[in-house]
């Protein structure tokens, strides 16, 4: 019922063809073929709804190198529309975009980057000029982010699980000396034999299989200097850097992306360093769980039993349920420092993806107070988190005939997140109080979503690191 035609001044060779379907008020379908130089794209946001040829409630259009992201006027909704419309501008191949007008603002900002974010980097953004406090926050989440989103996505064959702790520790102190906080830092990585010899039995057992040495990062925080400093908070992640499942292997389709098992690691050394460049000034220790869980002549078995620091023996009955085995010798180490709290994060339990899918991290805990400060960080920083259940049962559920917990749950059907967060709590003597778990369902992707291209999301640093700063002021 209408004809239109569409008209560029073609002045390079470079040009790309687009090919849109438009519905007429028949219901007739025909297509729209839309010339762009591909070449750098402005990018507008707007507030008017885009001309109808463009589609019903569209949130994209085009005019020549120009790109419009029609918004709604609510704040939520729009930080997803410009989320959504970013990825949607990669995925026809824009690759250089420059971000004009006014109504840019830090929020906006930060949606377009993580909507056309890709792990093979291959993009430039131009940011619009923000002041100096948002720029600089800005410029913060991009580099922390960047920092988890790389390390995540990065082969095994070239991350060990030593080389993790090296870079984290590494990232940790660039991030301190950025804001002179570099003698804040201390940090020693226990490898190898020296794991075993110093009583770390879980990560000496898991990691032993593999070439490649175990490792303990232990990483120092304190910019009062005061050896004798009061500790905030210790942080304990998970670092299998290649999960294999061991002699519990697992199939092709779920060992492709167990390269992603450190997710927990990466989650927290960026959330420190991003709460290091808003201004933490209390002592946080960090302990990273290294390992690569593969299979060999050395590797751990079922029926092994590991005997921790605390005394407390586990019975291995899946060498695929790796995750808590490596934490425990970081919870009992953060638990004998007498933190304010505890907060470990992992890759932990499919459990909790058949839950929450990739789209939101798994927190479980019994400290009401804890989980509360935890929801309204998220709720501050616009991350999605969900609270799953934790109870004095789940701790019944891994029993074992030969040691005192066994690694997988002993029920039936039992709630795998659950009992995975039962078995850490006996590494921790208050587990009721003061301790949060997290398993981090939304680290990475196995395939896009209209929000997120394929890998690593670095989701939850900014909720943990808003979290330290609010512990931080009580």
């Amino acid at each position: 019922d209408k004809s239109f035609y569409l008209n560029l001044s073609i002045n390079t060779p470079k040009i790309r063809l687009l090919l849109y379907e438009i519905k007429n008020k028949t219901g007739i379908v025909f297509p729209l073929i839309f010339f762009y130089l591909e070449d750098k794209v402005e990018i507008i946001l707007s507030y008017q709804q885009a001309n109808a040829v463009w589609g019903e409630k569209t949130i994209l259009s085009f005019n020549d190198k120009q790109a419009t992201i029609h918004l709604q006027n609510n704040e939520k909704t729009d930080r997803t529309l410009i989320q959504r419309a970013a990825r949607k501008l990669r995925n026809i191949g824009i690759q250089e975009v420059e971000l004009l007008g006014d109504n840019w603002a830090l929020e906006s900002c930060w949606a377009f980057y993580q909507g056309f974010y890709t792990a093979k980097q291959d993009y430039s953004i131009e940011f619009p000029h923000l002041d100096d406090e948002p720029q600089d926050e800005l410029l913060a989440r991009i580099e922390c982010s960047d920092f988890v989103r790389e390390i995540i996505n990065e082969p095994a064959q070239n991350l060990t699980p030593v080389k993790l702790a090296e870079h984290a520790a590494e990232f940790i102190l660039n991030q301190s000396d950025i804001y002179n906080k570099k003698s804040a830092v201390s940090f020693q990585i226990v490898s190898g034999e020296e794991l075993e010899q110093q009583g770390y039995h879980g990560i000496w057992t898991v990691g032993k299989g593999s070439a490649n040495p175990p490792a303990m990062l232990q990483l120092d925080f304190n910019p009062t200097n005061d050896p004798n400093a009061p500790i905030l908070a210790c942080l304990v992640g998970k670092g299998i850097t290649f999960d294999s499942g061991g002699y519990s292997l697992k199939p092709s389709d779920g060992m492709s992306t167990m390269r992603t098992d450190m997710g927990g690691a990466a989650l927290l050394t960026g959330a420190l360093g991003l709460a290091i460049t808003r201004g933490l000034n209390q002592r946080v220790k960090l302990y990273l769980c290294c390992a690569e869980n593969l299979v060999s002549s050395h590797a751990f078995k079922l029926g092994d039993i590991i005997t921790y620091r605390n005394g407390i023996t586990a019975e291995v009955l899946n060498t695929d349920a790796e995750g808590r085995l490596v934490l425990a010798d970081g919870l009992i180490e953060a638990d004998n420092q007498h933190p304010k709290f505890i907060i470990d994060c992992a890759t932990l339990t499919g459990a909790a993806k058949v839950a929450l899918g990739n789209d939101y991290h798994a927190a479980l805990s019994m400290d009401e107070n804890l989980v509360a400060e935890l929801f309204q960080s998220a709720q501050d920083e616009n991350e999605p988190f969900w609270r799953l259940p934790f109870e004095d049962f789940h701790r019944s559920q891994i029993s074992s005939s030969f040691a005192d917990i066994a690694n997988i749950g002993s029920v039936p059907v039992g709630a795998g997140a659950s009992t995975a967060t039962a078995f850490l709590s006996y590494f921790i003597k208050n587990y009721q109080k003061n301790w949060l778990h997290i398993d981090c369902a939304a680290t990475y992707r196995k395939s896009g979503s209209d929000l997120w291209g394929v890998g690593a999301t670095g989701i939850g640093i900014q909720t943990l690191a808003n979290l330290l700063l609010l512990k931080s002021e009580e």
